[in-house]
């Protein structure tokens, strides 16, 4: 295996594309397939005699994570929406997502965001509180609701996320959580899609759509510093979203009056 992709916060839009372009120069199947194989027998090891279910984003991670699960077995996953979802992409899922995995709209919407607003493309500590509305607080609701004793992740450690020293985290509230993928490098991620011809979602066409990853329309990265150029990328993915957003969040109307729209 050649590795081309480092750290996701240093690697470009770019070096993603190249890398998909060329993942069979990267890496064999035979390699994908040891990745796979090992993942496998962990999850198997982890949920056996278990009310396990797993967290899907339907982004790059947690594709990889349902198709493992569905061959160990494990066939209910959860995934998370909300009103701040780019439209074509919560459409994507509805279409593609295995038949196991159970929709939860969390509640958020324009009118959340329009006392929220200091959260539109925040980065820092303030970005970070997205992940806890958009997925943590979530994942965690479903893990008690469900009564689970296991949530399988699709979180690596080449991402930046702390998957526990034994791909364990281990919570007081008694919730478990097991991250399979956490030594994956980012090709053999992109060599078990492609040599299974996973389906990914538009996102990953969008403009710096592999930087910028499932999060919803609010969340885009590398904006804060000028939230005209968070509109403006949103707007050439899809205008109805800032249109709709314009109709409550000011910031969204001064951007459509600058541009004319």
């Amino acid at each position: 295996m050649k590795q081309v992709l480092g750290r996701k916060q240093s690697s470009r839009n770019e070096d993603w594309l190249y890398a998909v372009a060329h993942i069979e120069e990267l890496i064999s199947p035979d390699e994908v397939k040891d990745y796979a194989d090992e993942s496998l027998s962990e999850i198997r090891r982890a949920t056996d005699g278990k009310r396990a279910a797993y967290a899907y984003s339907a982004g790059k991670d947690s594709i990889v994570l349902a198709n493992l699960c569905e061959k160990a077995g494990i066939t209910t996953g959860y995934f998370a929406y909300c009103d701040l979802d780019y439209p074509a992409f919560v459409a994507w899922v509805k279409e593609h997502k295995p038949a196991g995995v159970q929709m939860m709209h969390t509640g958020y919407g324009l009118d959340w965001l329009y006392h929220h607003q200091n959260l539109i493309f925040a980065e820092g500590a303030l970005g970070q509180r997205w992940h806890q509305i958009s997925q943590r607080g979530p994942f965690t609701q479903m893990f008690f609701e469900n009564h689970l004793d296991l949530l399988l992740m699709g979180h690596r450690s080449i991402d930046g996320n702390f998957c526990g020293p034994d791909g364990y985290i281990r919570k007081s509230s008694g919730e478990v959580r097991f991250s399979p993928l956490r030594a994956w490098p980012h090709e053999a991620l992109l060599g078990y899609i492609h040599y299974n011809g996973l389906p990914l979602p538009p996102i990953y066409g969008w403009k710096d759509g592999w930087v910028q990853g499932t999060h919803a329309w609010p969340e885009r990265e590398f904006c804060s510093e000028d939230i005209m150029k968070g509109y403006r990328e949103i707007y050439e993915i899809d205008p109805s979203i800032v249109l709709d957003a314009a109709k409550k969040i000011p910031s969204a109307r001064r951007f459509l009056e600058e541009v004319g729209a």
